[in-house]
């Protein structure tokens, strides 16, 4: 799986199981942001009732399994976010863009990893199968 990551110096590509990064000639798709009654979001992604949120508070991210009706936290330790992904074959795969760095769960959001990869700052990221 890699994750198409646009920075102020372009667009990369990213192997999340190598950790490799290479120049990317695309750009990424645009994709409808959902909705959310919460204060402040700064980016939110989607995949069936999965929704997970980055928010402007600590920890950085909420998560809702219902579509929005409940929410729980997640992120406790990583630092302000910029930009968030689901997989669209596994909604508890994603990956959350700080300003240079990403990480990624693979469990729904209970334990995420970094990236040993730096990046220039990121605005937006988006995850490929």
């Amino acid at each position: 799986m890699n994750v198409l990551v646009e920075t102020t110096a372009g667009a990369f590509t990213v192997d999340l199981e190598t950790e490799e990064i290479e120049p990317s000639g695309d750009a990424l798709e645009s994709q409808d942001e959902p909705v959310l009654n919460l204060p402040r979001v700064i980016a939110a992604a989607a995949v069936g009732a999965t929704v997970f949120a980055v928010v402007a508070t600590r920890p950085p991210i909420v998560l809702s399994r219902d579509g929005g009706a409940t929410w729980r936290e997640s992120g406790r330790g990583l630092p302000d976010g910029r930009a968030i992904a689901i997989a669209d074959s596994d909604p508890d795969t994603a990956v959350f863009a700080a300003r240079n760095r990403l990480y990624v769960t693979r469990d729904g959001g209970v334990f995420w990893t970094a990236l040993a990869v730096e990046l220039p700052e990121i605005s937006a990221v988006q995850l490929r199968d």
